[in-house]
């Protein structure tokens, strides 16, 4: 098995020295481009920066309990009930399932009558830079199920829910629920799709050289699928008080956001090509350990949570064939927004109570 390490955990919470988008020179050149016929928009967006990096940092005053699981670590939540783990993207931190006492997924099912779970992926090092996403479900999510020792209700996030699609053909499992997670990856169209071309052309030589893929190329990668949304959003901090609690909920989130474990070289390199170019998910021709990996085809029962207003995964990336509910959120709004209980985690509960 490749090296594992978690001395990092993506549970650990930044400091400040990461007070700032990831790479800031990238962020400030996006502002002058998104802005560059509004001046007022641009200070506004600067101002908002400003006071994101001196928001204050609120201390989660009942933290969740980490415990090893395999070759992974899991956060745990409630003490009875049916099983249920939480898969997170191997992009950004898994915390934003766990973001505080007042927006966790993992803690509100806990208080509901079940045991949560939530992996955490740690942090690969550039020795394992042959693992791509295959071997993250055979080498990694696989033996951490395994070590549970009784099947349990999957429920992954984004990238997550690609990798417990394929561990729910892989092992025994109660029910698969997938979360914002894209599936045929032509639902990006074809515009955004030449831009990540050109961008995993431009970073996979230094990727390849380092053995990672940094987490700044993904973020850009994010940014580029809407660039007007993610300067929009600090420039609205610029018109709240300085005691607003809004801004302190900024923070935490976008703390998250500017977080995370760079990917191995291999995955990164499955991620731009064999997913986003090749659509080999939505092609049928993924394998994993042999096996090709149809959500509609799997043993146990599936359903989609899909996000009205995705621009990560966006609905047409979603997989056909398979029930879906559709949330009134954005992608990370379907985890940590304000519409986030009543538009994905009560329907989400539903789900897994009438299994």
């Amino acid at each position: 098995m490749l090296a594992v390490s978690n001395a990092a955990p993506q549970h650990a919470r930044p400091d400040a020295r990461l007070h700032a988008p990831r790479p800031l020179p990238l962020f400030l050149d996006m502002v002058r481009q998104v802005a560059a016929d509004d001046p007022a928009l641009a200070a506004r967006a600067l101002a908002g920066l400003r006071r994101y990096g001196a928001a204050p940092r609120r201390a989660d005053p009942q933290p969740s309990t980490t415990l090893p699981l395999g070759p992974l670590t899991a956060r745990t939540a409630g003490s009875s009930g049916p099983l249920v783990v939480l898969v997170p993207s191997l992009i950004n931190p898994a915390w934003i399932m766990d973001l505080d006492a007042d927006r966790s997924l993992l803690r509100w099912l806990g208080g509901n009558g079940f045991q949560a779970m939530l992996l955490d992926w740690g942090t690969p090092t550039p020795a394992d830079h042959t693992r791509d996403l295959a071997q993250h479900v055979t080498d990694l999510l696989l033996p951490a199920l395994a070590a549970i020792g009784q099947p349990v209700h999957l429920v992954g996030y984004c990238l997550g829910g690609v990798l417990a699609t394929a561990a729910a053909a892989l092992t025994q499992t109660l029910s698969l629920s997938l979360i914002a997670t894209p599936w045929h990856f032509t639902g990006y169209g074809e515009e955004a799709r030449k831009r990540l071309r050109a961008l995993w052309a431009a970073q996979q030589p230094h990727a390849a050289t380092l053995g990672l893929l940094p987490m700044e190329v993904l973020q850009s990668a994010f940014w580029s699928l809407d660039s007007a949304r993610a300067v929009a959003k600090f420039a609205a901090l610029a018109d709240l008080a300085d005691d607003d609690p809004a801004l302190s909920a900024f923070a935490r989130l976008e703390d998250w956001a500017n977080g995370g474990a760079p990917l191995t070289f291999a995955a990164g390199r499955d991620l731009f090509e064999t997913l986003l170019d090749q659509d080999a998910t939505g092609r049928g021709q993924w394998r994993v350990n042999g096996h090709i990996i149809d959500p509609s085809a799997l043993p146990c029962r599936v359903h989609q949570f899909v996000a009205a207003d995705d621009a990560i995964a966006p609905g047409a990336s979603a997989a056909t064939g398979i029930a879906a509910t559709a949330c009134p959120s954005g992608h990370v709004g379907m985890m940590v927004g304000r519409r986030a209980l009543a538009g994905c985690w009560q329907p989400l509960f539903g789900w897994l109570h009438a299994r």
